[in-house]
C-alpha cells in the first residue's frame, strides 16, 4: 500500500529520530520470510532494544542523508529490513543471529562509526561481546584483587582494635596474601636443594 505525502514525512521523521541516537545500522534481505518469522525477529529486536522495521528504501535514504549512516545508501536496494541500535553491537547481532537459523534472512550490509560494512563486516560486529558481557568479564577480573584488598582492610581494623602496629599488621596480611597467590610448590623447590646436597657430599667425604 502506497503512502501519501504526510505519511511518508512521518516515516522519514521517525527513522531520522532513531538514526540520531544510534551507533549501528544493519540491513538484511527478508524475501521469503513468513509473517511468523518476521514477528519472531521483531520480538527479538524489541527485547534487545533494536529499532527494526521494513522500510521503503527511498524513505530510508532520505532519513540517513547527511548522517554517518549515509555511507550505506548504495546498499539500500531490494526488499530490506532495517535494524538500528544505540548499542554498538545489538542491531548486527539480532540480524546475524537470526539469519544463522533462517536462510531466508540474508545479511546484506550495514554501517558503524561512519564506515560502510559488507555482510562479513556485520557478522564480525555481531560476534563482538555485548556491553553487558564485557562488563561482566571486567567485574570477574576485578573481583580477585578487590577481595584481597577487603581482607587486608578488615585485618587492619581488627589489629587496630587489639593495639598492634598498623604497619606491622598490614605487612603481615599482605605478605600472607602474596604467599598464597605466588607460593612455589614444594615439588618445584626440591630439585635445587637436592643439587646443593649432592655438591656438598664430596666435601664432607
Amino acid at each position: 500500500m502506497s503512502l501519501n505525502r504526510n505519511e511518508k514525512e512521518a516515516v522519514v521523521a521517525d527513522v531520522a529520530a532513531q538514526v540520531g541516537k544510534s551507533q549501528t545500522l544493519a540491513l538484511a534481505e527478508y524475501r521469503g520470510l513468513t509473517v511468523e518469522h518476521l514477528n519472531a525477529l521483531r520480538k527479538q529486536a524489541r527485547d534487545k532494544g533494536v529499532y527494526l522495521h521494513v522500510l521503503k528504501n527511498s524513505l530510508a535514504r532520505r532519513a540517513v542523508k547527511g548522517t554517518p549512516f549515509e555511507v550505506a545508501i548504495e546498499s539500500m536496494a531490494g526488499p530490506l529490513i532495517y535494524g538500528f541500535s544505540e548499542d554498538a553491537v545489538a542491531a548486527a547481532k539480532v540480524i546475524a543471529d537470526f539469519a544463522k537459523g533462517n536462510d531466508k534472512l540474508i545479511v546484506k550490509a550495514g554501517a558503524y562509526a561512519g564506515k560502510a560494512l559488507d555482510a562479513d563486516g556485520v557478522k564480525a560486529l555481531a560476534a563482538i561481546p555485548s556491553k553487558e558481557v564485557l562488563l561482566a568479564q571486567l567485574l570477574g577480573l576485578m573481583q580477585s584483587p578487590v577481595s584481597r584488598m577487603a581482607r587486608v582492610l578488615a585485618a587492619l581494623a581488627e589489629q587496630r582494635g587489639g593495639g598492634e602496629s598498623t604497619e606491622a599488621a598490614a605487612t603481615e596480611v599482605m605478605v600472607t596474601e602474596a604467599a598464597s597467590a605466588d607460593a612455589v610448590p614444594v615439588a618445584q623447590a626440591a630439585p635445587p636443594a637436592a643439587a646443593d646436597a649432592a655438591d656438598a657430599a664430596p666435601a664432607a667425604a
